[in-house]
C-alpha cells in the first residue's frame, strides 16, 4: 500500500527527517484553522505521481484562495481515488534538488540504495536519459546499511564535510524506516536542499507491504493510504478484491478458482476487469456487497459468478444475488456456474430471476463472451 504524502512525512519527521512546516485539512473551513505563513503550496492528496501536471498542487497567496483550491480538491473521485485530505504547506529556500531512495530488488534478492543529483523528475526518467547520474548501492538484508556504501554515495553526490554527514543521517534515517515498517519503498524526491544547509523532504513516497499492515497500528488503512472506494468496500465486508483493466467482472470462491476463472476469460478473448474472490462460507451480505460492487463498475460490460461450494453455500450464494438484483437490478448480463453445497436450493431461489445457471464455467463464460461480442466492444 502506497502511503499518501502527508503520512510519508509524518512518520519521516517522527524519525529526525526535515520536513516542510505544513497542515493537512479534510474541509475547506479548516484553512482557517492553519496558523502558516503565506505564501503555500495547497497539494492534493492522492496516491499517484505527476500531481502538478494534473494541476493536483498549487500556490495559493491567502487563506480565501488556500480555501478556494481546497474547495476545487476535496471530494473529487480522480483515477478512482476519492480526495480527502489536502496538505497546505509553506515553502522552502530551496537552492538544488536531489534524489534518494531506499527499495527492493527482487532480481538480486538485495534491497538498493538509489542517488542522484538530478531531483525533481521521475527515477525512470533519469534511467532513460541519463544513466550515469544514479548511484546504486545494493544493501544485503542481513547486513544492512554499512558506512562504505553511504561513503560511496557522498562522493557521488558531491558531498563533504557537514553536508555529508547530514546526508549520512538521513540515509540512516531512511533505511532505519524502510526496514520498520516493512516497506518495499521510501522514497524522497525531490530532496531540497535550503540556502541555511538543511535537507529538506519536500515530497515523499512511501510503499508499505500490504501482508505487513496489521503490525502498523499507526496507519489507517482507509485514511492514509492507496486504496480506492472499491478497495474500501472489500476490505469492510472482508472478501479479496483487485481492480484489473478489462471489462468482464470475474466473481469466484477462493483465490485458486478465481484466478482460473480469469484464465478463462481471457481465454474466451475476454479481459478480466478484477479478481474478486468472496472466499470459502461466504454468507448472503458478502456475495450481495461483491455483485452489488461490479454491477455498479461503469467498466464491466458483463459478469461471471464462479462458486464451488463446499463449506460455501449455494442457498446462501443465491439470496446474496437477489438482494444485489433488488438494489441495483439487472442491468448488465451475469453468468452463473453453481455447484456444490445446497446448489438445488440456490438454483430454485434463482429461478424467478430468469439468470441461466451453468453446468462448467467453460459454458458460462462462452456464451456470456459471445454474447458480449455480438453486442460489440
Amino acid at each position: 500500500m502506497r502511503l499518501l504524502e502527508y503520512k510519508g512525512k509524518e512518520i519521516l519527521a517522527k524519525y529526525g527527517v526535515k520536513v516542510p512546516r505544513g497542515v493537512v485539512i479534510g474541509k475547506p473551513d479548516d484553512v482557517d484553522k492553519a496558523s502558516l505563513n503565506y505564501p503555500v503550496f495547497v497539494k492534493a492528496q492522492v496516491p499517484f505521481a505527476g500531481r502538478a501536471k494534473m494541476g493536483l498542487v498549487k500556490r495559493a497567496g491567502s487563506k480565501d484562495e488556500a480555501k478556494r483550491i481546497a474547495s476545487e480538491y476535496l471530494g473529487r473521485v480522480i483515477q478512482d481515488f476519492e480526495v480527502k485530505k489536502v496538505l497546505l504547506e509553506e515553502g522552502v529556500d530551496v537552492v538544488k534538488e536531489y534524489y534518494v531512495s531506499v527499495t527492493i530488488d527482487r532480481s538480486s534478492r538485495t534491497f538498493i540504495l538509489l542517488a542522484s543529483p538530478e531531483g525533481g523528475v521521475d527515477i525512470e526518467e533519469i534511467a532513460r536519459t541519463s544513466p550515469e547520474k544514479i548511484f546504486r548501492g545494493r544493501i544485503h538484508p542481513f547486513e544492512g546499511l554499512r558506512d562504505y556504501t553511504i561513503n560511496a554515495v557522498n562522493k557521488f553526490m558531491g558531498f563533504t564535510g557537514d553536508l555529508a554527514y547530514k546526508f549520512a543521517s538521513l540515509l540512516r534515517v531512511m533505511y532505519n524506516v524502510f526496514e520498520a515498517y516493512d516497506t518495499e519503498l521510501v522514497e524522497i524526491n525531490p530532496l531540497a536542499l535550503t540556502r541555511g544547509g538543511d535537507f529538506v523532504a519536500l515530497d515523499v513516497k512511501i510503499m508499505v507491504d500490504d501482508n505487513a499492515l496489521y503490525r502498523h497500528s499507526d496507519i489507517s488503512v482507509e485514511e492514509e493510504g492507496d486504496l480506492t472506494r472499491e478497495e474500501i468496500e472489500a476490505r469492510k465486508y472482508g472478501f479479496h478484491y483487485v481492480e484489473l483493466p478489462g471489462y468482464v467482472g470475474v466473481i469466484g470462491n477462493g483465490a485458486g478458482l478465481t484466478m482460473a476463472t480469469m484464465d478463462l476469460v481471457r481465454e474466451f478473448s475476454g479481459e478480466p476487469a478484477d479478481f474478486l474472490d468472496v472466499g470459502g462460507g461466504a454468507s448472503r451480505d458478502v456475495v450481495k456487497a461483491a455483485l452489488t460492487l461490479l454491477l455498479k463498475d461503469e467498466r464491466i460490460r458483463g459478469i461471471v459468478l464462479n462458486i464451488f461450494g463446499g463449506i460455501t453455500r449455494g442457498d446462501e450464494v443465491a439470496y446474496g444475488v437477489v438482494d444485489a438484483f433488488k438494489e441495483v437490478g439487472a442491468a448488465k448480463p451475469l453468468a452463473i456456474r453453481l455447484k456444490g453445497t445446497n446448489e438445488e436450493e440456490g438454483r430454485r431461489i434463482l429461478a424467478p430471476l430468469g439468470v441461466k445457471i451453468y453446468e462448467t464455467a467453460e459454458e458460462a463464460i462462452g456464451e456470456l463472451m459471445r454474447n458480449l461480442q455480438g453486442g460489440g466492444r
